[in-house]
């Protein structure tokens, strides 16, 4: 499932890499293939993005630890940002509720610089 997602040049849904992974010749579940992915994510090997209408979206993780994406609402294109002051902000908003062992997802949503005007 791994090679399926680094094969791929951007994000696939569930149901792509379940078909892609059946042209392969692999017998796979729909059900396994969300229940994989899930496992994947947890473990940060795969990044998950929600589409406007709330689907998610997988690919292989391209950065070690945690981190957050910026999206291009227009061609899709993701950017990985590490951000020490987001670290900062989600554990204070976090403490102030009273919340602790917290994680976090953090996705934000744009106009790229190529897509900009």
């Amino acid at each position: 499932m791994l090679e399926a997602l680094e094969a791929s040049d951007g994000f696939l849904s569930a149901q792509q890499l379940h078909a892609t992974l059946r042209e392969q010749g692999q017998r796979v579940g729909l059900a396994t293939v969300y229940n994989r992915l899930r496992i994947l994510a947890d473990t940060h090997q795969v990044d998950v993005l929600r589409t406007e209408s709330g689907e998610a979206l997988y690919r292989r993780c391209g950065a070690q630890g945690h981190h957050h994406h910026l999206r291009c609402r227009r061609c899709g294109s993701v950017q990985e940002v590490e951000s020490a002051e987001v670290e900062a902000w989600a554990h204070s908003l976090a403490k102030k509720a009273g919340f602790s062992d917290i994680s976090h997802t953090i996705e934000i949503t744009g106009l790229c610089e190529k897509c900009h005007g």
